[in-house]
């Protein structure tokens, strides 16, 4: 294997750009792999936990033989009319304050539990916030290689443990793994930080001598790492690699991950972001720029989108990973299909680092831009998972231009999952994309948290209250923003 790397990234607080790329010869890649390589097998050594589980119906047991090398014309042949391929969903994994696994992570969501607490992970009784959607309880056995677990920083664990429950929830077990063409399975999973904490400790180490720093600190604190590993782990050798656009950074991967089905190039995508800033710089940086609620007193009230005495966002950190596939690909291995993926759209405020533009027009354009791409009409949408942060200038500026878009329809309904898990980041969309297809499955919308005051320019007849409320979900909007303007809209509907 030869490797190129870049300089490592800055430790800014909200920006980490990375740039490493892999090349892996046919002859590596054709050796014979058992995922989750139980016992020592396996390229990371983690355990075989799909070969207990398979869903609905048959594998398909038709393996798809690819050269990797092809002549042009089997390249030209290979091509389809793209109009045709449909994505849907058949796999989620979280790694959240609320759970672990979709079911128990959406629950809680259900009963309005919030996962914001003080944090324990090191002592900040000296910083003005003092509270976070913390992790207080993960382990990576049976999922990641315990040498390499130790070496790896948090986001590469959650997003990890995370992509590899997403495939156990689609079905995919070890036979139908082996059988998958892996020259189409790609992975695509981003992070808005990256690996903060192995930097900061390399720099740590530097200070008594670059002999004391982790041999892994520039690859390890890269954002596309942990998707490279987790192509390595499964042997996927389409689409690799990952995206950084903040705190938009998840729903840019999962519309990036469905556009290379799209065109034909993959099969499988894993997608989504993953985030672990709650560490003394991460925790540090945010509040120098005075972005996070100082609400240390009572955490569980500190996160609450459009009410007046919101002060702030409150951090979190975990993983979000979609299994995207292509329909016919699904069909013919019998798996699940939770929803369907029906397009989205990108665009930028060009306007402040940081604040949103007055006027909404960026998030507005992305709406519109959206629907466009996934050829519904505003009347379609009648769930919204908005970005919602629980600050002062964004969370009225989202609202506002959501009205923009769909005007007064008493049809629509909208919440802001972040109310319970604070603010995921880079996996705040990933996050955020699973309780929408929960929303699709099971019929219930969550309630929003602590909207004790709501502003008085939001009109609270569209929010969802402290309750669940049963919902045929149409189509539900899932919206995310990022610092630098970024702004990104996904869909997902039933799937008929």
């Amino acid at each position: 294997m030869s490797t190129a790397a870049a300089v490592a990234p800055p430790l800014c607080t909200w920006i980490v750009a990375a740039c490493l790329s892999a090349t892996c010869s046919a002859d590596e890649k054709e050796k014979k792999r058992s995922y989750g390589g139980g016992g020592g097998g396996g390229l990371f050594g983690t355990r075989r936990h799909l070969a207990a589980r398979r869903r609905g119906g048959a594998r398909s047991g038709m393996p798809i033989a690819v050269s990797l090398h092809p002549e042009r014309g089997a390249v030209e042949s290979k091509k389809s009319d793209t109009k045709q391929r449909r994505v849907v969903v058949t796999g989620m994994g979280v790694v959240t304050p609320l759970g672990h696994e979709p079911d128990e992570f959406y629950n809680n969501l259900l009963q309005g539990v919030s996962g914001i607490s003080e944090i324990e992970a090191f002592d900040c009784s000296s910083y003005p916030t003092r509270i976070a959607g913390e992790i207080k309880s993960f382990s990576t056995d049976g999922w990641v290689a315990p040498k390499l677990a130790k070496r790896m920083d948090k986001f590469m664990q959650y997003l990890i443990v995370a992509g590899k429950k997403a495939l156990e929830n689609g079905g995919i077990t070890e036979d139908i793994m082996n059988d998958l063409d892996k020259s189409r399975c790609g992975v695509l999973i981003g992070s808005a930080m990256g690996g903060m904490k192995v930097f900061s400790d390399a720099i740590e180490a530097l200070r008594v001598s670059y002999r004391k720093m982790n041999p892994f600190c520039v690859p390890f604190a890269t954002t596309n790492m942990g998707s490279a590993i987790l192509a390595m782990d499964l042997g996927w050798m389409g689409p690799n690699y990952s995206i950084s656009t903040a705190c938009a950074t998840s729903n840019f991967c999962i519309l990036n991950a469905a556009n290379h089905i799209i065109r034909g190039e993959s099969e499988l995508m894993l997608c989504g972001g993953s985030d672990a800033p709650i560490i003394p710089i991460g925790l540090g940086g945010f509040v120098a720029c005075r972005a996070l609620s100082q609400r240390n007193s009572d955490p569980t009230k500190a996160s609450r989108p459009w009410d007046m005495d919101r002060d702030g966002f409150v951090m979190g950190e975990g993983a979000g990973v979609l299994l995207l596939e292509e329909l016919e690909h699904a069909k013919q291995r019998g798996a699940e299909i939770y929803a369907e993926f029906l397009g989205g759209s990108f665009t930028c405020d060009a306007y402040h680092m940081t604040e949103p533009h007055p006027e909404g027009k960026g998030v507005i354009l992305c709406v519109e831009n959206a629907l466009a791409d996934a050829g519904v009409t505003k009347e379609d949408i009648n769930y919204v998972n908005a970005h919602a942060t629980s600050t002062q200038m964004g969370d009225l500026k989202e609202f506002e231009a959501l009205v923009r878009c769909f005007g007064q329809n008493p049809q629509l309904r909208v919440n802001s999952t972040k109310s319970m898990t604070g603010h995921l980041l880079g996996a705040a969309g990933g996050i955020e994309a699973v309780a929408a297809i929960q929303a699709i499955r099971t019929g219930w919308i969550h309630p929003n948290i602590n909207l004790d005051n709501p502003e008085k320019n939001v009109d609270v007849s569209l929010l969802v209250g402290s309750q669940k409320e049963r919902c045929d979900v149409k189509v539900v909007l899932s919206n995310s923003f990022g610092f630098g303007g970024h702004n990104s809209s996904i869909l997902f509907a039933p799937f008929k």
